[in-house]
């Protein structure tokens, strides 16, 4: 656990609950996407980029999400999901997520989100602030 919390600073740590389990007696599938929101919604709070989105009315979108399950999770456990990023273009990211599992002491489940800056007045994509810009390269990885 210490190599994982050393490679992601910025974790979020989440109990998995009964009903989360499916008929095959394991997390369902579509939760992780609850969980990897969860930890994205962490670090944009960490990093303050949802701080001036009820003034200036501009703040991130999921175009696309990924999951890749490498081992299932059961009741009871406590998930670590770890956050970094990459492919920071002028409108755009790229989220990691790496969840990991303390009663297994292993990687479970990888997944992906791609973020867009949205502006909900034009309705139109927004460019990422300077400030954020640099929010996002403090937690840049190549290796996500």
């Amino acid at each position: 656990m210490d190599k994982f919390i050393k490679e992601y600073p910025i974790y979020t740590e989440i109990q998995v609950a009964w009903g989360e389990m499916d008929a095959l007696q394991h997390v369902n599938n579509v939760v992780y996407f609850r969980y990897f929101e969860t930890a994205r919604i962490d670090f944009f709070n960490q990093i303050k980029l949802l701080t001036d989105l009820q003034s200036d009315q501009v703040g991130p979108v999921i175009s696309e999400n990924r999951a890749r399950y490498k081992r299932p999770v059961t009741f009871p456990d406590t998930l670590l999901v770890g956050v970094s990023i990459s492919n920071i273009k002028k409108d755009r990211f790229m989220m990691h997520y790496s969840v990991y599992s303390k009663a297994q002491e292993a990687v479970t489940t990888l997944g992906s989100s791609q973020v867009v800056m949205f502006n909900f007045k034009t309705g139109r994509k927004a460019e990422l602030t300077p400030e954020l810009l640099d929010a996002l390269k403090s937690h840049e990885t190549t290796a996500a």
